[in-house]
Parts: structure tokens; C-alpha cells; sequence
């Protein structure tokens, strides 16, 4: 027989039932408080330090505001509309990509194949891994006062190599196509051995069991890489390409240091300025604070166009990659 209580009765019922003691309920509180004050400090910097600049960066672009200026005019979005007819940002824009291009494209395909070289059995393979990483531990300055002394124009050594075997000299400062391999070279030299650390954990966790099968079915070592091994890799890869994505779009310190005059503009003709050198032109030459925010805030809508469209060719990658797997 089922009994049937009424409201009133279950209201009894659990005014009746004794209550937990004060340590289990705080013991509660706590597994369910303590997450988010762990994960509180984060959002707190991120606030304070990401956040809230890049809002006031929006709100300056709004503004005809020059450094110093007591009461700048709202002015809409006439910064923006200025800056889609300004040939010196197009051409800034140019740069940056055909510096990325030229920088990212090789800069993978060495590292996987320079992870690869890591990955074999060799003598003294920790001593290798920790070599390949010293281009990025040096100093960035450093290193790009010496590749600007290689590809100097008159007595860099590039240039004697290219003498001796009859292509000529090159005018890496003033060429557009050579600066821009002049700064690639920079960034590969300094980023090519962390990218490959990368893809190498990728490497060391893609199952022994997958090669062993592949070994036993008589597949060879090329077979195996191409076949196995690159499959396995592509979430990892997309990972590299999207962080090179948005340090080549962001990329300030090696054209600035580049330049012979040690001005900001990027060649005599602005032939190797990226947009964060036109920006940095913007505000700290020309002091036009409001027009350098409209250049960060366009920069900055580029590279989130950018990084989506690689998270969703990650996300389709890494589905082909794990029905490779089964």
C-alpha cells in the first residue's frame, strides 16, 4: 500500500530530519567555492591588464586624441574610415603578410623534419634538443644585430657567398622581396627549434604499437612517416601554425631593428614596415594616439578572423586525425 503524504506532512518530514553537522557543510562549501577562487586571480589580471586596455583602446580609437590633449574630440569612426584609405597601412598590411608567408611556411616544415631528425636514435640526443633551443633563449636583440650584419649590403656575408658563386649583391635593406627574406630568416633562425620541441612531444606520444603493426605489414620508414606519423600530427601542427599566425601578424622587433638609420619607418620607403611599426609610428612619432588605436583594433579583428579560421581546420584535422587512429 503506498501511503501519500501531503505538503504539510513532507514539510514535518524534513524539519524532522536531523541536520548535517557544521564541518560537512562547510566541507560542501568549500568543493564547491574553491574552484572559483583558484581560477579568480586569472580572470582578475586578465581584467585588469587584457581586458580593460583593450576596451579603452576601443574607446580611443573613437576620439581625434593627440598626446597631451586635455579634451579630445569624438570624432566616430572616421579614424577607421581614414585608415581603409591609407596606402602606407595597405602596404604595412602587405608586408606583414608576405613577411609571415615567407617566415611560417618554411619555419614548419623545418621543424617537423628537424623533430624528426631528434626523434631518431642518436648519440647524445639531449644535448641536440637543448641545442636547437638557443636561438630562442638569445637575446633577440642580439641576434638581430647579427643577421643585420650578414645580410649587410656591402660586406655582409650573404652577399660574399652570392658574389662568389656569380648570382651578385643584394641590397637587402633597400629590395622589398630581399628585406622581407632578410627578416624571415630572423624569425625562422629564432623560432624553428621551439616549434620543433613541440612537434617532437607530439611525436614521442603517438603509440609505439601503430609503427610495430605498420613494421610487421612491411611498411618502410618514409611509408611510415608519411602514412602514420604526419596523420597523427596534424592537430599539433595546426597548434604551431595558429601561435606563428599571430606572432607574425604581430611581429615589431626585427624590422625595427633592421633599419640602418635606426628609425621606425621601416626602410627609406616604408618597404619593409609591418603594421605594428606603422602603429608605433602613429603613436609615439606622429603622437595621433586615437589613429594608432584604430590600427590595433583592426590589427587586432585580423588576427581573430585569422585564428578562427585555423580552430576550425583544427577541429576538422584533429576529427581526420583521431578516425586515423581507429
Amino acid at each position: 500500500m503506498t501511503v501519500v503524504l501531503t505538503p504539510v506532512d513532507r514539510g514535518r518530514a524534513e524539519e524532522a530530519r536531523p541536520r548535517p553537522p557544521r564541518r560537512h557543510r562547510l566541507s560542501a562549501l568549500d568543493t564547491k567555492v574553491s574552484p572559483y577562487l583558484f581560477v579568480a586571480p586569472f580572470f582578475v589580471l586578465f581584467a585588469a591588464i587584457g581586458l580593460f586596455p583593450l576596451l579603452y583602446t576601443a574607446y580611443v580609437s573613437l576620439f581625434d586624441w593627440e598626446l597631451g590633449a586635455d579634451d579630445p574630440a569624438f570624432i566616430g569612426v572616421e579614424n577607421y574610415t581614414t585608415l581603409v584609405g591609407d596606402e602606407q597601412f595597405w602596404n604595412a598590411l602587405f608586408n606583414t603578410f608576405s613577411i609571415f608567408v615567407l617566415s611560417s611556411g618554411p619555419q614548419i616544415i623545418i621543424a617537423v623534419l628537424l623533430a624528426a631528425l631528434l626523434n631518431a636514435n642518436l648519440r647524445a640526443r639531449t644535448a641536440w634538443r637543448m641545442g636547437v633551443l638557443l636561438p630562442y633563449v638569445a637575446s633577440l636583440v642580439a641576434l638581430t644585430i647579427i643577421f643585420g650584419t650578414l645580410f649587410g649590403p656591402q660586406y655582409g656575408l650573404v652577399n660574399e657567398v652570392l658574389t662568389a658563386v656569380g648570382i651578385g649583391p643584394v641590397d637587402w635593406q633597400a629590395d622589398t622581396f630581399g628585406s622581407h627574406l632578410a627578416i624571415a630568416s630572423m624569425v625562422n633562425w629564432r623560432w624553428t627549434g621551439y616549434n620543433a620541441l613541440i612537434v617532437l612531444a607530439a611525436m614521442q606520444a603517438i603509440p609505439r604499437e601503430v609503427h610495430e603493426a605498420a613494421l610487421v605489414d612491411g611498411a618502410g620508414a618514409l611509408r611510415r612517416f608519411f602514412s602514420i606519423t604526419l596523420p597523427m600530427l596534424r592537430p599539433t601542427i595546426i597548434f604551431v601554425v595558429v601561435t606563428s599566425t599571430i606572432g607574425g601578424l604581430q611581429i615589431f622587433t626585427e624590422p625595427k631593428l633592421f633599419d640602418p638609420s635606426g628609425g621606425s619607418g621601416g626602410g627609406a620607403e616604408n618597404q619593409y614596415q609591418t603594421v605594428v611599426l606603422y602603429l608605433y609610428q602613429s603613436a609615439f612619432q606622429s603622437f595621433d594616439l586615437g589613429y594608432a588605436s584604430a590600427i590595433a583594433w583592426v590589427l587586432f579583428l585580423v588576427v581573430i578572423v585569422i585564428a578562427g579560421l585555423n580552430f576550425l581546420l583544427t577541429r576538422r584535422l584533429a576529427s581526420t586525425s583521431s578516425e586515423v587512429r581507429r
